[in-house]
């Protein structure tokens, strides 16, 4: 063994990123979050103990979207039921999404639905409450946006501008952030539009609470430097942290120099950083978040356009809508609820404790401890958060603050961010103009396995990469020479699908190796194992192979990680094919074969158990395993007639469940085989 391979808690829980109860998932929650963190969920289990590994996610029940969804379908669709019940059928479809894709959550339920609501809300009081008790919540009147022709305040959804902040071109913003993460104060949002009357709303005061994150920014700093020197935090997140611990700026176009310096002497302590080269704007900076709001007053009653930077800004933490967790009642407010990103935040949390209570319930056998203090608050376990790009700021800003004001000795999490999965080279949104393929509608033209494997080898860790599933591709390919017609993507034999190059491993190569094996031993070894040794070269072959896949997926990298797996199996399914060629009517040389290719048969499946399971599994079935050693990284480095050992069998002792006659491991979707 190498001095050094990578280390691993003795208890970790990993969340997925929770999807929004107003929908149905599309294959970019899928792909993008629930299948890389399946795969190191499975990887964890294998590797530290099923009973040491919490998996949970659920449906985000409440907020502006949710009500928004709800209020729709109720006023285009008829819908009768109540916001409960449409947040239920959402979430069914979300499991039902998730269950076919094989998603091994422990726990996927609901913040807003029973068993997890009970202690979803509970835990958010006891968050409040702690938070206001040590001082970290301010109560703010702000101001929100008011539809006076509908006579209603507006929730965060149904008001749509330009995002303020400098250099973001987002035409989608709401009322306080845009659908790329950036936060702003309602008054800040550019060219607002009530999404139900189509009119321009006013903006009218309202009390809040409001989490005093500015005040945790040198312990965000000395968190970013930890972070830089991780291994396992991506570069994306600390660059993404650090863009908002500055200094408050605003920025002003050079055209409204003239009345800057009529207004400057007015403003609070700042510093003016005059623009350089062909730049179209100066800068200025101020102490705090407080001074730089008194300044855009100053501006704004001057008539001085600007822009804001990034920075960090009071989070807010209740809300004025009626679909949200109440907020206890504190220092004479009342029915507020809580905005749902702030209780999203502790979701995972109230989730744990669900699956625990649920696992206590039941005799208390599935979890190595039932107390959630064991999985959130020990120093021998570890959080690993699963999150799109987009959601950086929420996750690893204001979470890492809010777990530090409230002093419960709370790990700091490990966020694996990743970029975003495109669709047809460009971003795609359910609720933008181009619309995603569900997810459930893919499995009508490809097998669950053969997305998993391909959207894990995308490599989202590295950069955004486009997924073109050809049966979707509606673009032309060429024009027909006889028709003239247009033939599409889709209906152009002579295009590869891009979305199975990795199923051509599996159905091919993989499967290949499998079925040598098994049918070799039912001719020359009576459906036992061989009674050779394997080749010292074959086991330090798998042996090499095992921890650069450890090593890889320690550090997120699935891409890396399989590619490993791959490798090793066409070496040995090349080596298994030359060497039973050359062993034809010589038994022994042919038995020498099949040891080193059930050697490295047995080392794949265990390396692709966690993004192929259901494929892997069956390989463990016929080999006359039990799932819970085969795939416990105790014997990692242990081939079949080592685990045999485990059990006390010789070879000749050990049996293998006959195989079929063309059976297949890894099947292709039925729309892809063609027909005779």
């Amino acid at each position: 063994m190498p001095d050094s391979r990578p280390s691993f808690p003795a208890r970790a829980v990993i969340t997925g990123g929770m999807p929004y109860g107003n929908k149905n998932l599309h294959f970019g929650h899928i792909g993008g979050v629930f299948v890389p963190a399946d795969f190191f969920a499975r990887f964890l289990r294998d590797r530290i103990g099923r009973e040491n590994v919490i998996f949970v996610s659920g449906t985000d029940c409440y907020g502006s979207p949710i009500m928004e969804g709800y209020r729709k379908k109720v006023e285009e669709g008829g819908y009768k039921g109540t916001i409960t019940d449409y947040v239920r059928s959402n979430h069914d479809a979300q499991k039902a999404a998730l269950d076919s894709y094989e998603i091994s959550l422990d726990l996927f339920e609901g913040s807003g639905l029973e068993p997890a609501r009970t202690h979803h809300h509970r835990l958010t009081a006891e968050v409040l409450e702690r938070l206001h008790e040590r001082g970290y919540l301010v109560k703010r009147s702000t101001r929100q946006f008011y539809d006076v022709k509908a006579g209603t305040f507006l929730n965060g959804r149904q008001v749509k501008g330009r995002c303020p902040v400098r250099g973001c071109k987002s035409e989608k913003a709401y009322a306080d952030e845009c659908d790329l993460g950036h936060q702003f104060d309602p008054e800040e949002l550019i060219a607002p539009v009530s999404q139900l009357t189509g009119t321009t709303p006013e903006l009218r005061p309202v009390d809040n609470w409001y989490f005093d994150l500015p005040t945790f920014r040198p312990e965000l700093e000395a968190l970013m430097d930890e972070w830089d020197a991780d291994p396992q935090v991506r570069a994306i997140v600390t660059k993404t942290v650090r863009e908002s611990l500055v200094d408050p700026v605003i920025y002003i176009q050079n055209k409204f120099r003239e009345g800057f310096d009529a207004c400057e002497e007015k403003l609070p302590a700042h510093t003016v950083t005059e623009p350089e080269g062909n730049q179209q704007s100066f800068s200025v900076t101020f102490a705090d978040w407080e001074a730089r709001d008194e300044a855009r007053e100053v501006l704004e009653g001057a008539g001085v356009r600007f822009r804001t930077g990034k920075c960090l800004l009071p989070f807010r933490i209740t809300g004025n809508i009626d679909w949200g967790v109440p907020a206890p009642d504190m220092d004479g407010t009342s029915g507020l609820t809580v905005w749902c990103w702030p209780e999203s935040l502790w979701a995972p949390i109230s989730f744990t404790q669900t699956a625990l209570d649920l696992d206590a319930q039941a005799g208390g056998t599935r979890f190595s401890t039932d107390d959630w203090r064991d999985w959130w608050c020990s120093e021998d376990a570890c959080v690993y958060q699963f999150i799109g790009q987009d959601n950086i700021y929420f996750y690893c800003v204001a979470q890492p603050a809010l777990w530090d004001a409230l002093d419960w000795g709370l790990v700091q999490d490990t966020p694996i961010a990743n970029y975003h999965i495109l669709f047809m080279n460009k971003k795609a949104s359910s609720s933008g103009a181009i619309k995603p393929p569900m997810a459930a509608e893919l499995l009508d033209a490809y097998a669950p396995e053969q997305l998993r494997a391909h959207w894990l080898s995308l490599g989202l860790d590295q950069k955004a990469v486009s997924f073109n599933p050809k049966p979707f591709d509606t673009s032309v390919s060429h024009k027909d020479k006889k028709t003239g017609e247009e033939v599409l993507v889709k209906d152009d034999p002579r295009i590869v699908d891009p979305a199975l190059k990795e199923s051509a491993f599996l159905t091919n190569i993989f499967n290949r190796l499998a079925r040598s094996c098994f049918y070799g031993a039912a001719n020359v070894c009576d459906a036992h194992l061989p009674q050779v040794a394997p080749h010292a070269e074959v086991v330090e072959t798998c042996r090499r192979a095992t921890l650069e896949f450890e090593r890889l997926a320690h550090g997120f990298d699935a891409h890396g990680a399989l590619a490993v797996a791959e490798e090793l199996c066409r070496q040995e399914n090349k080596r298994w094919d030359d060497a039973s060629k050359a062993a034809k009517g010589d038994d022994a040389a042919y038995e020498q074969a099949l040891a080193d290719a059930f050697c490295a048969l047995r080392t794949v499946t265990l390396l692709m158990h966690p993004a192929v399971p259901s494929g892997c599994e069956k390989i463990c079935e016929h080999m006359g395993f039990g799932a819970e050693d085969f795939f416990s990284w105790e014997h990692a480095f242990d081939g079949p007639v080592e685990l045999a050992a485990t059990l006390g069998q010789t070879p000749v002792e050990h049996a293998i469940v006959p195989l079929p006659p063309r059976f297949d491991f890894f099947e292709k979707h039925p729309s892809q085989v063609k027909k005779k």
